[in-house]
């Protein structure tokens, strides 16, 4: 058997240690007398979803009743080129690739730590009602059948409440996965028949406001919610990699991963919280965007393997979902607008059908 590091000798007789063996899939990057281990795959995988994520962006920034070259459109949006080009990009389109951005990476990182934290590809703020809820509560914020809130903050707060019923109404997660995730379609039919009836008894201005929230849409969204959402990725987004690193322990079982010194409750409840700001503040942004959060994460783990819990993968997915979803509403059927909640809904159908019959439940005796 071969060790990984061995003893060498210099010039002068002294004895050194030699360089250490990276394991495989993986590169040791040397930083003085410090070394950081570097996963290669997630890594590569990571990358090129992120240049996938720029051609997207600059194909959605080019595309329209006026077309321009991807390659102009992305110099646009810098403030270079001809002042049509300028404006059309930074006044018109550019402001819809920011709020779709967003709203991707955020959905796809709730969708991946929800997927941990539950042992469950199928929980995701969709399934287990977060996304309901925080579409109920900006409901009533538009129609005024509640306290006037705005949109942005009642979306938070629904998405905390289904969150709070679920989780307590489920016992947890771990090995009550699959109770959390059944409770969850609970509560979030029931924040659903709010919605509907909210709807049904609200003015028709008020209907045709709230509308845009029910199906989900990238069309005319209001700049403080998304910068809202971009504050608070900035946030949730490290402290999700960060909490990424410990959920991975949490396949074990929960004494396993106590004595390899993870706090197991502290630490579903920290990844909650995260979850539940990421989905509500997208929804406030964009409304409802199902599968997103469903398929994004299963992306990033077919790119980056099993081994890591991909959140910046599963954020980079989500945003490339998000704005090729877009795109295809607004010009399959142009001049008119398909909303992207449709577009993501009838295409993630068929996937979520294959998920379910493909999906087993694991024994945990």
């Amino acid at each position: 058997m071969n060790p990984v590091a061995t003893k060498s000798t210099n010039a002068s007789g002294a004895t050194k240690p030699a360089k250490s063996e990276a394991p495989p899939g993986t590169r040791l990057i040397a930083l003085g007398d410090r070394s950081v281990l570097l996963p290669v795959r997630p890594l590569l995988g990571c990358a090129a979803l992120l240049v996938a994520v720029l051609a997207v962006t600059a194909v959605c920034l080019a595309v329209g009743e006026t077309n321009l070259h991807p390659v102009d459109a992305l110099r646009a949006a810098f403030g270079s080129g001809t002042p049509r080009d300028v404006l059309l990009v930074e006044k018109l389109r550019l402001p819809r690739a920011e709020a779709g951005l967003a709203v991707g990476a955020a959905l796809g990182a709730a969708g991946c730590l929800m997927q941990t934290l539950a042992q469950n590809r199928l929980a995701t703020p969709d399934t287990v009602g977060f996304n309901n809820g925080a579409t109920a509560f900006a409901v009533a914020s538009v129609t005024g059948t509640a306290a006037q809130l705005l949109p942005s903050a009642a979306a938070l707060a629904g998405a905390t409440t289904a969150a709070a019923l679920a989780f307590a109404l489920g016992g947890g997660t771990g090995r009550n996965g699959y109770r959390f995730l059944v409770v969850g379609l609970g509560v979030g039919a029931v924040f659903g028949a709010v919605t509907n009836l909210m709807l049904s008894r609200a003015a028709i201005d008020s209907a045709n406001a709230a509308y845009a929230w029910t199906v989900g849409t990238l069309n005319g969204r209001d700049a403080d919610a998304v910068g809202y959402l971009q504050l608070g990725l900035l946030v949730c987004l490290p402290l999700g990699m960060l909490l990424g690193r410990r959920l991975s322990l949490l396949r074990f079982s929960d004494a396993v991963a106590t004595g390899l010194g993870v706090r197991v409750r502290g630490l579903r409840v920290a990844v909650l919280v995260v979850a539940v700001v990421c989905a509500g503040l997208a929804v406030a942004v964009a409304g409802p965007l199902g599968m997103i959060a469903l398929a994004a994460p299963e992306l990033a783990r077919r790119i980056a393997g099993p081994r890591t819990v991909p959140v910046l993968t599963s954020a980079a997915a989500g945003a490339a979902l998000t704005l090729t979803a877009d795109l295809l509403g607004r010009t399959l059927l142009s001049p008119l607008e398909v909303p992207a909640g449709l577009v993501t809904a009838v295409v993630g159908g068929p996937y979520l059908l294959w998920l379910l019959l493909t999906t087993r439940p694991r024994r945990t005796a």
